[in-house]
């Protein structure tokens, strides 16, 4: 690829692919052109919601692919200050320092601001905490966000501080650890147990029908459909006999789309424990466990999922941090019912 005519403006640049740019997709001759500034995970989703024109016209699909010649004019919302207000809620932080900050998220803890969830949650408690240092690439509702974790799944995650920060955070959440330089792992309490000890779990996810809150593993040609997988491992079983009635497994992620571990679990036939959206046909089982775990599982009101290991390489230091939480009180105290079940 020739180098790109690059005239920048605040917010809005303009670029001319080169001839030898032909056949080349859009989103990775602008990373590219970009880079550092913008990852392609950033150029992607600016191009997907109509921020990038070839030849004048809109074009909303990543790989697009380009003729040669072409003017391309990418607009970036520039970062927004953070609009939510400070709340002082309790964080347990694992680590600090100017760059970034990493917490162990409480399950019932709603990562941003949205519908329902104006305030109480973990950004408004950042804001608090970190003051005007948030960085602003996530924009005025998701100041620092890298990555997500639902609101009942309790465990590990890191918040950039700095824009460069979350730009290398952002690279690394987006090629999902396939150069090693992240690794996520969960612990999930399920129905029964696998009939093997190992397993990879390869399985598009799209909507599920009508709310769009809900994923399926759904056919690959389908529009919606976005690839994922799931590495699994059994920790270990609990219940009388074999196969087990419920196993502790170690998810790892190959990908990180919403609700992937559940979905992918239950596709295989071992919803997680206390899922009231995937594991409704499984509900009835509770009333088979000995009463103390019974009780606990009724209790729970979350799936049981806790983000147990995060390790990443730091964005300014280089370093690897490497960051692991055990399994919060309520989970450790299901634990320790299901294991005095012989």
């Amino acid at each position: 690829m020739s180098a790109p005519d690059i005239q920048a403006a605040a917010a809005r640049k303009a670029l001319t692919a080169g001839p030898d740019a032909a056949g080349q997709r859009l989103d990775q001759f602008l990373a590219a052109a970009l880079a550092p500034d913008l990852s392609r995970s950033r150029v992607q989703s600016l191009i997907r919601v109509g921020r990038v024109t070839v030849g004048a016209a809109t074009v909303r699909e990543p790989k697009h692919r380009l003729s040669g010649g072409e003017e391309i004019v990418i607009e970036q919302p520039e970062p927004e200050p953070a609009a939510p207000v400070a709340e002082d809620i309790p964080l347990s932080v694992l680590h600090e320092d100017s760059d970034l900050i990493v917490i162990d998220k409480p399950s019932g803890l709603v990562v941003h601001p949205g519908a329902g969830n104006p305030s109480g949650t973990l950004v408004n408690a950042l804001i608090h905490h970190c003051g005007d240092s948030l960085s602003g690439i996530g924009g005025v509702k998701r100041p620092g966000i890298v990555h997500r974790l639902d609101k009942d799944t309790s465990g590990v995650m890191v918040v950039a501080k700095t824009d460069t920060a979350h730009r290398g955070l952002s690279e690394a959440f987006a090629d999902h650890g396939r150069d090693g330089e992240l690794e996520r792992a969960y612990l999930a309490f399920v129905w029964g147990e696998p009939e093997l000890a190992t397993g990879r779990i390869d399985a598009p996810l799209g909507r599920a029908g009508a709310d769009r809150t809900l994923r399926a593993v759904v056919p690959p040609g389908r529009p919606d459909a976005r690839h994922a997988v799931t590495r699994y491992k059994v920790l270990e079983h609990f219940g009388p006999g074999r196969p087990a009635f419920v196993s502790l497994v170690e998810c790892r992620l190959e990908t990180g789309r919403t609700h992937q571990i559940r979905v992918h679990m239950a596709h295989i036939g071992h919803p997680l424990l206390a899922d009231p959206a995937y594991g409704r046909a499984f509900a009835t089982k509770v009333n088979r466990l000995p009463p103390r775990a019974a009780a606990l599982v009724k209790g729970l009101g979350r799936q049981a999922l806790h983000a147990a290991l995060l390790a990443f390489r730091h964005p300014g230091t280089g370093d690897t941090m490497r960051f692991e939480t055990p399994l919060p009180a309520d989970l450790a105290e299901l634990r320790d019912a299901l294991k005095r079940w012989v």
